[in-house]
């Protein structure tokens, strides 16, 4: 299961699934699963995204109406994690050279 949220007490990344209960071994704060209503949002690499945050993009992308190509290695800063609108794109964010995007939590890393 690597959809266990962190723990909403300590913030502890270490919660575990036993039988039908989450538990952090941290501070022994225990839930059901699907008791927390907010979203975890990850980069490609499984590391946990909070607004605010630097990250970069991993991967050539192609941007219509636009002469090039946002390049793999592109430092993005300042980051706004939204509810994504049309399913995918869930992060709202300014490209230098580019101005206002939305990108996929899946074509970046955290920087």
């Amino acid at each position: 299961m690597d959809n266990i949220p962190n723990c909403p007490q300590c913030n502890s990344a270490y919660m575990y699934s036993d039988g039908n209960m989450i538990i952090c071994p941290e501070c022994g704060f225990e839930m059901k699963p699907g008791e927390t209503g907010e979203r975890v949002y990850k980069d490609a690499n499984g590391n946990v995204l909070v607004d605010g945050d630097t990250v970069i993009i991993i991967q050539d992308l192609k941007v219509k109406g636009a002469a090039s190509a946002i390049k793999k290695g592109t430092k993005v800063k300042g980051i706004k994690l939204v509810e994504p609108e049309d399913g995918v794109h869930d992060i709202s964010c300014k490209i230098p050279g580019f101005g206002s995007m939305m990108l996929k939590t899946s074509v970046v890393k955290k920087g």
